[in-house]
């Protein structure tokens, strides 16, 4: 049995039923009813017309029973290597004793410490020594000073 489609609403029309309406550029339109046929002639958007196929496809509605909820994705956690250190390092540390670990970090912060103080100390002896070459006990100039400019006047009390 063929059926058509209703132009307007978007129902099924049986054969015996409906209305077909010729437009003068020759487009054929079906209606089921005289109610969408009107419609129709009124120029009124099916899509607004909330009893319509076109609304209710729109605004989802009546397809929550045949489709069912989407399965959300589990998140699969993977363990990585860092720059520098690779997986089998990382899950060594991860298995150390707390007191070995904290052991480890107070030697390596130590060894920081000493190897930045030996670097300020020799930085510290090749200032003096850079200084005592030059003449030992050199006057502190300021920038202006240095580029030149004329010394300032001491005030003198009248």
């Amino acid at each position: 049995m063929r059926t058509y489609d209703d132009s307007f609403s978007g129902q099924k029309i049986y054969p015996g039923k409906g209305k077909l309406f010729i437009r003068g550029d020759s487009k054929i339109f079906r209606f089921q009813n005289g109610k969408s046929e009107s419609l129709f002639l009124q120029r009124k958007n099916p899509r607004r017309i909330a009893w319509t196929v076109l609304f209710r496809r729109q605004h989802r509605k009546g397809i929550s029973e045949e489709v069912a909820k989407k399965r959300t994705r589990r998140v699969v956690k993977n363990q990585r290597a860092i720059v520098g250190a690779s997986l089998d390092v990382i899950k060594e540390r991860r298995s150390q004793r707390p007191e070995a670990r904290e052991a480890a970090r107070k030697q390596a912060i130590k060894e920081a410490k000493e190897k930045k103080a030996a670097s300020a100390s020799a930085k510290k002896a090749e200032k003096a020594k850079a200084a005592a070459s030059k003449g030992g006990a050199q006057r502190i100039q300021s920038k202006q000073g240095a580029k030149g400019s004329a010394p300032k006047v001491a005030a003198k009390s009248r």
